[in-house]
């Protein structure tokens, strides 16, 4: 075979794409032509396809040290670029462009570069000129709409992507970046079709997958995320982004034992991912999967000490002081931007506070049922009120009751972050009040670009922010002494008898239940712990079931629907001594319902390290009598201050041998019992803690105060109201 018909042969198979028999041929060919340029370039393409980037990276320099040409220096240019030697690779390809520059290929790989590398108006400059070189190109169309993107000129994006579109339906990419603007601008049904066309046209598109599914999810179209983000995982479950989603999307639907299972599966492949790895430990909490407990809360603790990727809110439940509770926060909080700062100043029209209440929870949620009434008593004279709504609208009566309540209700459900802020400055808020700190659906990224002077942590998180956008914390003299100041950047507010505030309009229902109702024993103690599961730990259930063991015939009464929750506490209950029937499981019910439910129970038995919250609210104002034991941090420490400030102290124990002690008396004494429970009932018509009339304007003292300060030039500091 002549040296020429080789080279034919070898392109021939090149073309074809057999790359092998093309590289064996090239070879020989360059074996007794070293110098050829051609062979030399083609063979160096071979090597690039096969990822042998050097080899690749050898063969192209070679053969354009021999006869520069744009073709083989573009080439080197995403040689170089797969090698991610990114500054040398523009060299090449803006040598390739001035050896030819009507080269719109070249051109758009120049400008993908540059954009690559922050240099968007000259890369936008690179796509343009293809353009005009081949007004059909679709990838310079598609790199130009995605500059425009990152320029934050969402409509001119918009535009070239939907252009592209018309004339290439076929192009998922563009879908797919179409529906992260619509989703950036609240436009979610715009988003969900889009991203659904890019799954049409590439049905595994494992980021339009995760992106529709993230979508669906912030609308509470749960089912329809399960379904995308499962796909998205049979497609590939090392992909850790939608293996987080599809977790969190399980356990909103209280399906606990999948979430943990789709986790640890994709742990398997992931063994090195410790944000992975966190989730799965803060999975098996909730799920009561005790088996690894102490480990599991040391390792995240670890995991928490080493990085930021351990949510705040997931380290409150995992036995943490305040001193790692606030490092957790100060790491989390440095991962949120904060670039986007108004300015404000202290020039004020004259007029009264205003008043704004940021939530994605102003539904039926447990923190709109503390909130409401409060809402409803400010002093109109003094304030004016704002609500800031991103959470979803549930047509409820408490929705209805929230607008009612608010002088100005502001649906933010479908809007973004910027726009958010950019409303509330707008708004000229005095006061910017977030009741969601770092759970489940907050917008930090808000209060980071500080739409007003003042920002005040309340209510909805029980532990720092760990930021400097964050001025204040409301709290009392019980869940955060004055000593602890320095765990908390935000500064301390100490308003008196208790923080929290309630709703004195709570309706309970007539109805009597009867024992046999609620799958009850007619006779014997009914213990009960109304806490969400994940907040009940090996060691109080110790005590639980200790106490069940001393008290015959008693039961303990929980609250869950999931039903290997059931399965998992019934059987952690055996190995303790105590009959599986002996744990009796209740599901949701309408606050009334579930208020006049809680007065067939004897005594509610609380949790540590995360006590009871909203839920120890609810029982007392029902009249049961809740035994807590105080932690150490916040978090551990509410339900003492509700107990406190309805002058009940008899109720809080400061140890578990001391909470074991008080239960086992009251279970066995119903003459203390029934003092207790009258004493409940006849404090809640005259203590403080449901006087919302001296609670309203402590909070409305504790709010001028601030505006005061702040009207004044001075930094935030701790004070104290009295009523």
């Amino acid at each position: 075979m002549s040296f020429p018909s080789k080279l034919h042969e070898a392109v021939d198979a090149h073309i074809k794409g057999r790359l092998d028999d093309a590289e064996r041929l090239y070879r020989e060919f360059l074996t007794i032509k070293p110098d050829h340029e051609l062979a030399l370039h083609h063979l160096g393409l071979i090597c690039y396809e096969k990822k042998d980037f050097p080899e690749a990276e050898r063969l192209i320099r070679k053969a354009v040290d021999i006869q520069p040409s744009s073709e083989a220096m573009s080439n080197l240019g995403l040689v170089l670029a797969a090698m991610g030697h990114i500054s040398e690779a523009i060299m090449a390809q803006r040598e390739s462009v001035a050896l030819k520059p009507d080269n719109s290929e070249t051109l758009n790989n120049l400008g993908s570069l540059l954009m690559s590398q922050g240099q968007l108006n000259e890369a936008r400059e690179c796509f343009l000129n293809a353009l005009k070189i081949k007004p059909d190109f679709l990838y310079a169309q598609f790199n130009l709409g995605y500059c425009f993107q990152k320029k934050n000129e969402m409509d001119k994006a918009i535009e070239i992507y939907q252009k592209l579109l018309a004339a290439q339906p076929n192009f998922p990419e563009a879908y797919c970046n179409l529906g992260l603007i619509y989703a950036g601008q609240g436009k979610r049904e715009e988003a969900i079709e889009a991203y659904k066309k890019a799954i049409e046209y590439r049905p595994n598109f494992l980021e339009a997958l995760n992106n529709l599914g993230q979508v669906l999810g912030e609308a509470n179209r749960l089912e329809e995320a399960t379904e995308v983000y499962s796909r998205a995982f049979a497609l590939r479950p090392d992909f850790p982004v939608a293996v987080s989603n599809l977790s969190v999307v399980l356990r909103r639907r209280g399906m606990l034992e999948e979430a943990l299972k789709v986790s640890e599966k994709s742990f398997s492949y992931n063994p090195s991912d410790m944000k992975l790895e966190s989730e799965i430990i803060t999975l098996r909490r909730y799920a009561c999967a005790w088996k690894t407990y102490e480990a599991d809360r040391r390792r995240l603790l670890e995991i928490a000490r080493t990085t930021a990727i351990v949510e705040p809110f997931a380290l409150l439940n995992a036995s943490s002081s305040p001193a790692e509770q606030l490092a957790c926060a100060q790491n989390w909080s440095s991962r949120i931007p904060q670039d986007k700062m108004f300015n404000h100043s202290r020039e004020r029209q004259p007029g009264r506070i205003r008043i704004g209440y940021l939530s994605s929870d102003f539904y039926r949620h447990a923190t709109a049922y503390l909130i409401a009434d409060l809402l409803e008593r400010h002093d109109r004279i003094q304030f004016e009120v704002f609500t800031y709504s991103y959470g979803f609208d549930d047509g409820s009566e408490m929705r209805q009751r929230l607008i009612k309540a608010s002088d100005h209700f502001v649906d933010m459900f479908s809007s973004d972050r910027s726009k958010d802020a950019r409303r509330i400055f707008d708004d000229k808020i005095d006061i910017l009040v977030d009741l969601k700190g770092y759970t489940a659906n907050a917008r930090p990224e808000i209060l980071a670009m500080r739409p007003a002077p003042v920002q005040v942590n309340y209510v909805g998180y029980p532990g720092t922010m760990g930021s400097a956008f964050m001025d204040y914390i409301i709290a009392d003299a019980f869940v955060i002494p004055a000593g602890n100041q320095a765990f908390f950047d935000e500064r301390l507010v100490h308003i008196p008898h208790c923080y929290q505030p309630s709703d004195s309009k709570r309706q309970i229902d007539p109805k009597v239940f009867t024992r046999s109702e609620l799958g009850l024993p007619e006779w014997g103690f009914v213990f009960c712990c109304f806490n969400n599961v994940y907040k009940i730990t090996p060691e109080i259930f110790n005590v639980w079931m200790r106490l069940l063991n001393k008290v015959p015939g008693s039961v303990l009464w929980l609250l869950t629907k999931d039903a290997g929750v059931k399965d998992t506490l019934r059987r952690e209950a055996v190995e303790r001594g105590v009959a599986a029937e002996r744990l009796v499981f209740a599901e949701g019910l309408d606050l009334p319902l579930h208020l006049a439910r809680q007065r067939t129970a004897d005594l509610f038995l609380d949790t540590l390290p995360v006590c009871a919250h909203t839920t120890a609210n609810d029982a007392l104002w029902a009249g049961l009598p809740l035994l807590t034991c105080v932690g150490e941090s916040f978090v551990g420490r509410v339900a003492g201050s509700l107990l406190n400030a309805l002058g009940v102290p008899e109720l809080i124990t400061t140890s578990l041998e001391e909470y074991e002690a008080r239960a086992l008396e009251l279970a066995q004494n119903p003459h203390k019992l029934a003092e207790i429970k009258n004493k409940v009932a006849n404090r809640k018509k005259t203590s403080a803690l449901f006087n919302m009339d001296i609670y309203t304007r402590c909070i409305e003292k504790a709010y001028a105060h601030m505006f005061d300060m702040n009207q004044a030039g001075k930094q935030p500091e701790a004070f104290q109201v009295f009523s």
